[in-house]
């Protein structure tokens, strides 16, 4: 028993050590710029461990995206506690100006912004952020509706716009030539949808 969960433990641990060597290497370089080979050696295992734990450079690259992502998302949530909003609306506010500032650094301007969507498609690349970050923003407005500050409306619906809105506010962003500037300009427009949707 114990020896089986030392081998789980292993095998966990060589999993989280080729992800965490892939990630810097994505962040800086790019996906298609790194190679199995270096992303291996940076892990100190071999090629069989990486096929073994990952189809290949994509899936890895995949596991890397789903980690920042849920590190984003849990930053986000903890970012909006930290803000001290008293109301729904302005922690929602907060947490998208941490996700705004979060498209300004490089590790999610490359692996979340520019290269997820082209590695993942589309479809895999909407299906991971939504799997990590819509629930957050629906329980958001559920809150926001059941304390008046928004009418009365399917929140589904309303969750996917606003997810929709801020990934394009991120990818406006991350793309910019100046993305501190594009960050103050997109966050003030999305001050002003998100204050749309009061009821006052």
């Amino acid at each position: 028993m114990n020896v089986k969960r030392t081998q789980a433990e292993r095998s966990q641990a060589t999993r989280d050590a080729l992800i965490e060597a892939a990630r810097p290497l994505f962040a800086e370089r790019g996906y298609a710029a790194v190679g199995t080979e270096e992303i291996v050696r940076a892990a100190g295992v071999t090629r069989g461990a990486l096929y073994h734990h990952f189809g290949g450079k994509r899936d890895l690259f995949e596991a890397v995206y789903e980690r920042i992502e849920v590190e984003l998302a849990q930053r986000i949530a903890a970012g909006a506690l930290d803000a001290g909003a008293t109301a729904p609306l302005d922690a929602m506010r907060a947490g998208a100006e941490m996700f705004l500032q979060a498209a300004t650094e490089p590790e999610a301007q490359r692996i979340v912004l520019l290269d997820g969507p082209s590695v993942l498609g589309w479809d895999r690349w909407r299906e991971i952020a939504a799997e990590h970050g819509l629930g957050l923003i629906e329980a958001t407005l559920q809150t926001a509706i059941e304390a008046g500050a928004i009418a009365e409306q399917p929140v589904r619906p309303l969750a996917h716009v606003l997810m929709g809105a801020l990934d394009e506010a991120a990818m406006l962003v991350a793309r910019a030539e100046d993305p501190e500037l594009m960050r103050a300009e997109v966050g003030r427009t999305l001050d002003a949808l998100l204050a749309g949707l009061g009821t006052a």
